[in-house]
């Protein structure tokens, strides 16, 4: 590894989603889009439901969904902590926007602010997974 690229691991409860050297790491920040370049500042943030972009140094990218977590920055090093991680390649659009449904109806019988707390992160987890889905598809029809 260089100072032009950083070392990159996206973590889920289960397994590490991936671990490599990258060119640059863009991924949703708690107050919008962040892009981790070799030499960051030492960072520590919550991140978002989103796509983690990784662009690797022959220009390709890899996808990985997470569905917020905790984002750590040292100047050559990226780690991504979420509790659910998925490549992008493995996302079923059509499955995501299935359970958003079912979240839907749950919101509508839900009674108390908590259950309602409770199903509305599911909704904007799911919405941020049918989006990366959809990004992803369209990306790969162009290539």
């Amino acid at each position: 590894m260089s100072t032009q690229t950083l070392h990159v691991d996206v973590v889920s409860q289960e397994e590490c989603i991936y671990s490599g050297v990258a060119k640059m790491v863009v991924l949703p920040g708690e107050s919008g889009e962040l892009g981790i370049l070799p030499g960051h500042t030492p960072l520590i943030s919550r991140i978002r439901p989103g796509q983690v972009k990784i662009v690797l140094e022959n220009g390709t990218e890899e996808h990985v969904f997470v569905a917020g977590g905790l984002l750590e920055v040292q100047p050559y090093a990226v780690t991504v902590l979420s509790d659910t991680a998925i490549r992008a390649a493995d996302l079923d659009e059509a499955k995501a926007l299935a359970a958003r449904e079912k979240a839907e109806e749950s919101r509508r019988n839900a009674k108390t602010p908590e259950e309602i707390a409770v199903v509305e992160a599911e909704l904007a987890m799911l919405a941020a997974q049918a989006n990366v889905a959809r990004r992803y598809a369209e990306q790969k029809k162009r290539h």
